[in-house]
């Protein structure tokens, strides 16, 4: 895996959806979510592979859910303990979180 490769996906249903990264033969990145109409984001987990972790990926998952609230105007609510920490360590993200 090359890190400059990773790619951000994002699937949506009704009612629940996810960002996910492939990063190799049946393993995957993903953060979760649920949202009810014109309601926030509540993302309630995170989950990175362990031969995966430390490389900055699941940061780039949430990064992915900011820029689409930043660019579709809807509001986050983080219920996973990896999002609720990005989010305590990025202040500029206050404007984002429900």
């Amino acid at each position: 895996m090359i890190d400059g490769e990773l790619t951000v996906h994002r699937e949506e249903g009704p009612t629940r959806g996810r960002y996910f990264i492939r990063l190799a033969p049946g393993a995957e990145a993903e953060m979760t979510y649920r949202r009810s109409g014109d309601g926030p984001m509540v993302i309630d987990h995170t989950g990175v592979p362990p031969e995966f972790e430390g490389r900055g990926i699941a940061a780039k998952l949430v990064n992915a859910a900011i820029s689409d609230a930043r660019n579709e105007g809807f509001k986050i609510t983080p219920i996973c303990s990896y999002v609720v920490a990005q989010f305590r360590r990025h202040p500029e993200w206050a404007d984002l979180r429900a």
